[in-house]
C-alpha cells in the first residue's frame, strides 16, 4: 500500500432526494472521494457537507485541487508545464493547490 494508491469517486455527487423514478440525479454541490495507500494518511475525514449531504459546510475543494493533489502523491508537481505539439507550454493542472492534510 505504501507504493500503490487507491481512488473511488464519480464526476459527480448525488441529489439528496430521491426522483420520481426512485433514483437521485447528479448533484454538482457535493460529492465523496475515498483514497487509501499511496502516502495518504489512514483515518483522516475531510470535510463535511450539511446533514442531509446537500451543500459543503466545511473545507470545499475544485477538480483542480484534487488533481493537483493525486499529482503530489503520485510524485508529480502539478504545477509543470509541458510542452504542447505547437510548442506552447500547457500546464499539467491549470490552478488548483494540493490538499495539504492529504499530501503533508
Amino acid at each position: 500500500m505504501d507504493d500503490t494508491l487507491i481512488m473511488m469517486f464519480g464526476e459527480f455527487g448525488r441529489t439528496p432526494r430521491i426522483n420520481p423514478q426512485a433514483g437521485r440525479d447528479h448533484w454538482p454541490q457535493a460529492m465523496s472521494i475515498m483514497l487509501a495507500g499511496g502516502g495518504v494518511p489512514g483515518g483522516l475525514i475531510y470535510g463535511a457537507t450539511d446533514r442531509n449531504a446537500a451543500y459543503v459546510t466545511d473545507r470545499s475543494y475544485s477538480p483542480a485541487d484534487f488533481a493537483c493533489t493525486i499529482y503530489a502523491l503520485l510524485g508529480i508537481d502539478p504545477h509543470k508545464y509541458y510542452a504542447a505539439p505547437n510548442g506552447q507550454p500547457t500546464p499539467i493542472v491549470r490552478d488548483g493547490e494540493p490538499i495539504r492534510a492529504v499530501v503533508g
